[in-house]
């Protein structure tokens, strides 16, 4: 049987954030419903949701938000382990992690049904809109 190691890195000032053996964070609760308690980061990931992968500028076009405040919040995903990002080119491309626990995904999963056919909404509203295939060359 197999048992993961776990330690406890505590800082002065933060809360403490508890590590895999390896260094691979280990997504808590408290940070799972710290980061969908807002909207603008619960309006990503459930986009994030619906449509797989988005770049910068999508998020900031369906959510009607500027670009440094959601790379601020998806910055804060990326950091607690939701959020998986590639660059490829000039644009960053976003996606929900597929190493989430499970009852992360439960709870991201609920949270998308319940407002499903808002999400969609806007997802079809920013399929017409789509920067990166709009042939952009960068993602403003």
């Amino acid at each position: 049987m197999f048992f993961r190691m776990y330690y406890c890195d505590c800082r002065p000032t933060e809360y403490p954030v508890i590590k895999a053996i390896g260094g691979q964070m280990l997504l808590t609760s408290l940070q799972l419903f710290k980061n969908l308690s807002d909207e603008t980061r619960l309006g990503i990931v459930l986009l994030l949701r619906e449509m797989g992968e988005l770049c910068v500028c999508d998020l900031c076009t369906a959510l009607d938000q500027s670009q440094p405040k959601i790379s601020r919040h998806l910055a804060m995903l990326r950091e607690s382990g939701l959020l998986l990002d590639r660059k490829q080119g000039k644009w960053v491309h976003y996606r929900l992690s597929p190493h989430i626990p499970s009852w992360a995904a439960q709870v991201i999963e609920q949270a998308w049904l319940s407002q499903q056919d808002d999400v969609q909404a806007i997802a079809r509203k920013l399929a017409s809109a789509n920067c990166s295939g709009s042939g952009k060359a960068v993602c403003i």
